[in-house]
C-alpha cells in the first residue's frame, strides 16, 4: 500500500507502483486540472508541486510519490486566490488554455524559489512549458504582477 499526501488529504494506493502519478490523479482522483500532453515529461501541461519542487506528472511514479506531498493546480488555491492564478485572469492569460495549469504551477514554483525574478529568471523557469498559442508575453506580464503582489 502507497501513501501519499495529495492536496493535504492522505490517499492510500494498492495499484502498480510503476503507474504514473498523472494517471493516478486524473482517471482515480478525478483531478483533472493536470494534463496530459506528451507523456515525456517535454511539454510542462502535467506539471505538479512535489515535496515544493516543480515535477512532471507523466513521468514520476506513484511509488517515486510515497510519503510525499503532492500538490496539483486544485490544491494551489481552493478559490483562485493564489497571487499567480490572480495575475493569470487580470492579464487574461490563456487562449485555449490547456497548458495553463502547468504553467500556473511552473510560475507559482518560480516566484517561491525566486520572488523578484528578473526576465531572464522567468524565461528560463517557463522555457521548459509549451504554450501552443504564443501567450509567453501576457505569461511573463502575469508572472512581474504576482511577483508585486507577493512582496
Amino acid at each position: 500500500m502507497i501513501t501519499l499526501k495529495i492536496n493535504g488529504e492522505t490517499r492510500r494506493f494498492d495499484g502498480d507502483p510503476e503507474m504514473p502519478l498523472l494517471w493516478y490523479l486524473r482517471d482515480l482522483l478525478q483531478l483533472t486540472g493536470t494534463k496530459y500532453g506528451c507523456g515525456r515529461g517535454l511539454c510542462g501541461s502535467c506539471t505538479i508541486h512535489v515535496d515544493g519542487v516543480e515535477s512532471r506528472a507523466c513521468v514520476t511514479t506513484v511509488g517515486s510519490a510515497e510519503g510525499k506531498n503532492v500538490v496539483t493546480i486544485e490544491g494551489l488555491s481552493r478559490d483562485a486566490q493564489h497571487p499567480v492564478q490572480k495575475a493569470w485572469m487580470d492579464h487574461d492569460v490563456p487562449q485555449c488554455g490547456y497548458c495553463q495549469s502547468g504553467q500556473i504551477m511552473a510560475a507559482a514554483s518560480l516566484l517561491k524559489n525566486t520572488p523578484k525574478p528578473s526576465d531572464a529568471d522567468i524565461d528560463a523557469a517557463m522555457v521548459g512549458i509549451i504554450c501552443r498559442c504564443g501567450t509567453y508575453q501576457r505569461i511573463r506580464q502575469a508572472i512581474k504582477q504576482a511577483a508585486e503582489a507577493t512582496v
